[in-house]
This record gives structure tokens, C-alpha cells and sequence, in this order.
């Protein structure tokens, strides 16, 4: 089950070091995955460039308000800076070159462009790991959406998000807005790649990101599940099996495990014929 990946070992030793920043780690993240030639620190000179305009549009004012509306203005008006509702699920979506490239994004990846932007006007945003939609705030009272143009939230549109992302089973809780750690948002970023390669039969692809994820949090049931998935649809048969019993032994009151016990069946028929 513990096969060598490069890609993942490559990966964790940037991920965990203290020297760099979010934002070169999900550039790196991008280099891993998809573009072995990009160059890092040109990404983030284009971004302090976007920071240096910002700091210059603004006045003294240090209101927050002020200072979140001058921020919405800069991002969204000036540097076109958008939501990609159009191609939502595009793996592109995820890569932070991307998106300073081409100026559209998902809120994740917005979010970690609006904070650093934020950082050259002093102001201090912090990353919210809201289910199915990742936010930003101020403070309690102040939530703001990058994704929607950096608008103000109040609680009933916290349970709009979660209502057009779940149905109507779920209601808001205040533990919704707690900040989420670096190592967490990298772990949601890999988590969307792993579904967009998935779906798309990108079954290596997926199996990097997974590997990739079970380097920062080796005990991450749900990550041992898919690892095990994706192991049988690449005919690990052994692998597979190996992984979705560790994902048993993780989780033996999940909601899925007669589907698992159901999986592990079929692969012990499949490789006894």
C-alpha cells in the first residue's frame, strides 16, 4: 500500500517546509501536476506587481470597510478578476498560475489571491473553510465571498450556500467560519483535482493527488478509500484490497461500508477467476 510515488515525495518536502508561502506551495502544486516548467517565483513577482497597484489606488483610511471595498474595486474592476461559473469543475481551476493568468477561478483559489492582496493594505483576511464554498473573513461579523465579487454575507445567505450545495439537510453552524490551516487548503485544492481527475478516467493523475494528500495527513480515511477505488480501476487488485481494509479498519461506522465490503467482494471474485 505504501508504493514510492516521486511525485509525493517530491511534493511534501516543499509542502511541510516553513520557508515558503501558500501561494508558492500551490504554484508548486501546479508544477507537480500538470506544468513541470513553470517557473515559481515569476508567478509570484506577477502577483506582488498586482499588490504594488493595489497599495497604490488606496489612501490612508485604514476603516476596513474602506479598505474591503477599495480591495473588491482593485480585484474585480481593475485587475477583472472573475468567477468561473461557466467551467466550474475544469481541473484549471485549481492551479494558482492559472488563474493570475487567466483572471477566473473557483472560490478556493480566489481566496488565496484575495488574501495576499488584502496583505499589501494591511489589511489581515483570513481563510474559511466553508462547506462547499471556501470564504474569507475580516472577522465574525465581517464575511466576505471572492467568489461573488467579494460581497458581505450575512448568516441567511451562509445557508444559501449550503442549501444550493446540500439540499435543504443542512444548517448553518457557527464552527462553519472557523479558519482553515495552509496544510488544509491544499488538501481541498488536491481533493477538487482528485474528483476532476476521477471523473475524466485520469486515473494516474488522481493517484498523485491522492498520494499527494496521504503525504500531509496519512491517516485521512476518505483519501484510503478513493486510493483503494482508483487502485481497483487501475487493476492493483492487491493494492486495492489493501486499502480499502485499511479504510475498514479507519472507519468501521461509515455510512459506506457495505458499499466498500461490497467493493472488496467483487475484486477478490474478479482476481480469483
Amino acid at each position: 500500500m505504501n508504493e514510492f510515488d516521486p511525485f509525493a515525495a517530491e511534493w511534501v518536502s516543499y509542502a511541510k517546509s516553513p520557508q515558503y508561502t501558500l501561494v508558492e506551495k500551490c504554484l508548486k502544486l501546479s508544477q507537480i501536476l500538470e506544468f513541470p516548467d513553470l517557473d515559481i517565483t515569476e508567478y509570484v513577482k506577477k502577483l506582488q506587481s498586482f499588490e504594488h497597484g493595489l497599495h497604490d489606488h488606496i489612501s490612508d483610511v485604514k476603516n476596513p470597510i474602506y479598505l474591503v471595498s477599495m480591495l473588491n474595486e482593485y480585484m474585480f474592476d481593475i485587475l477583472e478578476f472573475e468567477a468561473n461559473s461557466d467551467d466550474y469543475y475544469n481541473p484549471r481551476n485549481n492551479f494558482l498560475n492559472i488563474v493570475i493568468e487567466k483572471r477566473t477561478g473557483i472560490p478556493i483559489t480566489l481566496s488565496i489571491i484575495y488574501i495576499e492582496l488584502a496583505k499589501a493594505i494591511g489589511l489581515e483576511l483570513r481563510p474559511v473553510g466553508f462547506p462547499g464554498h471556501f470564504l474569507v473573513k475580516y472577522s465574525e461579523e465581517l464575511i466576505l465571498d471572492p467568489f461573488n465579487r467579494g460581497s458581505l454575507l450575512d448568516v441567511e445567505d451562509l445557508q444559501d450556500i449550503l442549501d444550493s450545495t446540500y439540499g435543504e439537510g443542512v444548517e448553518f453552524e457557527p464552527e462553519y467560519l472557523n479558519d482553515i490551516e495552509p496544510e488544509k487548503i491544499l488538501i481541498r485544492i488536491l481533493r477538487n483535482l482528485k474528483g476532476s481527475y476521477t471523473d475524466s478516467f485520469s486515473y494516474e493523475k488522481a493517484m498523485h493527488c491522492i498520494n499527494m494528500i496521504l503525504g500531509l495527513d496519512p491517516n485521512s480515511s476518505e483519501d484510503i478509500r478513493d486510493k483503494g477505488i482508483v487502485q481497483s480501476r487501475l487493476l492493483q487488485n492487491d493494492l486495492a484490497l489493501a486499502s480499502l481494509n485499511k479504510y475498514l479498519e479507519l472507519a468501521p461506522e461509515a455510512d459506506d461500508v457495505d458499499d466498500v465490503l461490497e467493493m472488496i467482494k467483487s475484486i477478490k471474485e474478479k482476481s480469483s477467476q
